[in-house]
């Protein structure tokens, strides 16, 4: 798949900002400082139009990307960042569980994990809420080039084990640095989108 054409479309805070053009969609969630934005840049080949911050917790909107003028690449406010009010976690806990529940055009999450370390607590209940609500996901390790080749086949097994995945959801190992696996994660939206 070639990008020609990326637009922020919507930054929305609640269901009535969300489009309406019916599009195929795809939720990007994970961690704050997990990489979603560098994840989002290297899709579409650009810099920095997803704005990377060294803060954590920063994306407090679900912003629509429109690529295209195919799908949406989705990113959603990170979770697990303590920094953020018990309040405003809630806000986005219930933008999100009322995103994921009834958003017709979501075909799949692609949910972001720092392949570098086990995954928290936070990213095994977020696959299991997933899974509930039989909604298609992808993993997506990030950071992989910042483990060496030799870890690499230890490190995923041990993150396979942790989150149990089941038939006919996928990892994709991925380096904004390296673009491994950019690709596949192309080819899966083509086939999903199509």
């Amino acid at each position: 798949m070639k990008i020609k054409s990326v637009d922020l479309a919507i930054s929305a805070v609640r269901r009535s900002q969300f489009p309406t053009d019916e599009k195929p969609e795809y939720l990007l969630i994970g961690r704050s400082n997990v990489g979603k934005s560098s994840f989002i840049n290297t899709l579409i080949n650009r810099k920095n139009y997803a704005r990377t911050s060294g803060r954590p917790g920063k994306t407090q909107t679900i912003n629509f990307y429109k690529v295209n003028d195919a799908f949406y690449l989705v990113d959603a406010p990170g979770y697990g960042y303590a920094g953020v009010s018990k309040t405003k976690r809630k806000k986005f806990g219930l933008m999100i569980e009322d995103y994921i529940v009834n958003r017709e055009p979501l075909k799949q999450v692609f949910l972001l994990i720092d392949f570098r370390h086990k995954p928290t607590n936070d990213d095994i209940m977020m696959y299991n809420y997933l899974k509930y609500y039989k909604i298609p996901v992808t993993i997506i390790a990030t950071k992989v080039d910042k483990v060496g080749i030799t870890m690499q086949q230890k490190q995923r097994n041990a993150i396979l084990a942790d989150l149990d995945l089941v038939v006919g959801d996928d990892f994709i190992m991925f380096s904004n640095v390296s673009k491994v696996g950019k690709e596949e994660v192309l080819r899966k939206i083509e086939i999903t989108a199509a």
